[in-house]
C-alpha cells in the first residue's frame, strides 16, 4: 500500500508541475497577444490622427482659396490694366468687343499686361447662376492655357442678361467647341463639377470689398480710366495712356 501511495504522490506532484507550466505558457501567450493588440490599436490611432489632419488641411485649403485674378501679358510690361467684369454684364461685353484689339496689340508689344477679376454681380442683382458658371468655365479654360480665346468667345456670344443662358453648363461646353483643343473630357468635368466654385466666390467677395461699385471697372496702373464721362475712354485714348506709361 505504502508503495502505491508514494507513486501516487509523485504522479500528483508531476501533474501539478505540468499544470503550472501550462498556466504559465497560457499567461505568456495572453501577454504577447495583448502587446500586439496594443501596437495595432496605437498604429490605427496614429493613422486616424494623420488622416484627420490631412482632411482638415484639405478643407482649410479649399476654404481659403484666394480670388487671385487671371493675368494676361508679359509680367514685365510697364502698364497694368485691371478689369473687373461679369460675363452676364452687357456693358462688359461692349467694353470687351470695343477694346479687345487694342488691348491685344499693346500686350503683343510688351507694353501692357491685364488682370481679370471675374465678378458675379448680375447673379446677385437679377438672380440665376450664369455669371458664376461662366466664370468657373473660364477658370477651367485657364487651366488648359485657353483663357483668352474662351473669354473672347463668351463675350462674342453673350446672351441677354435676363436670359441667364450661361447658367447652362451644356451651353458653356458647346461654346468651348469654338476654341481649338479646349472641349475635352477634363474641361467638361471641370465645368460640370464646378471645380473652381470657391475661386469664383472669393473673386466676387474681393470685388465687393474693393469699394468699386459696378462692372466693368477698368483701372490703368491703379487709376480709374473708364468711369469719367467727361473724358470717355476710347481705344485710341487707351493706347495713348499706355504708351505714356511705357
Amino acid at each position: 500500500m505504502s508503495q502505491n501511495s508514494n507513486d501516487g504522490g509523485k504522479r500528483s506532484a508531476r501533474e501539478r508541475l505540468r499544470a503550472e507550466r501550462e498556466r504559465d505558457k497560457a499567461a505568456e501567450r495572453r501577454r504577447r497577444q495583448f502587446k500586439v493588440g496594443a501596437v495595432v490599436v496605437g498604429v490605427l490611432a496614429v493613422a486616424t490622427a494623420v488622416g484627420a489632419t490631412v482632411a482638415g488641411m484639405g478643407r482649410e485649403s479649399a476654404g481659403s482659396q484666394s480670388g487671385k485674378p487671371v493675368t494676361v501679358g508679359q509680367h514685365s510690361a510697364p502698364a497694368k490694366l485691371t478689369v473687373y467684369e461679369d460675363f452676364r454684364c452687357p456693358a462688359c461685353g461692349q467694353f470687351e468687343n470695343a477694346f479687345r484689339g487694342t488691348i491685344k496689340s499693346l500686350q503683343r508689344a510688351g507694353k501692357l499686361k491685364a488682370e481679370y477679376h471675374l465678378v458675379t454681380l448680375i447673379d446677385g442683382n437679377m438672380g440665376g447662376r450664369g455669371s458664376h458658371e461662366a466664370a468657373n468655365a473660364a477658370a477651367c479654360a485657364r487651366d488648359k492655357g485657353k483663357f483668352v480665346p474662351y473669354h473672347d468667345v463668351l463675350y462674342r456670344n453673350q446672351p441677354g442678361e435676363e436670359k441667364d443662358a450661361f447658367a447652362d453648363t451644356g451651353r458653356l461646353i458647346e461654346l468651348a467647341g469654338k476654341v481649338d483643343g479646349l472641349a475635352d473630357a477634363s474641361f467638361k468635368e471641370c465645368v460640370t463639377s464646378g471645380r473652381h466654385d470657391a475661386w469664383v466666390t472669393r473673386s466676387d467677395e474681393e470685388f465687393r470689398k474693393s469699394g468699386h461699385q459696378g462692372t466693368p471697372t477698368v483701372l490703368l496702373n491703379g487709376k480709374d480710366i473708364f468711369s469719367d464721362q467727361a473724358h470717355p475712354l476710347t481705344p485710341a485714348r487707351l493706347r495713348k495712356l499706355v504708351e505714356a506709361a511705357s
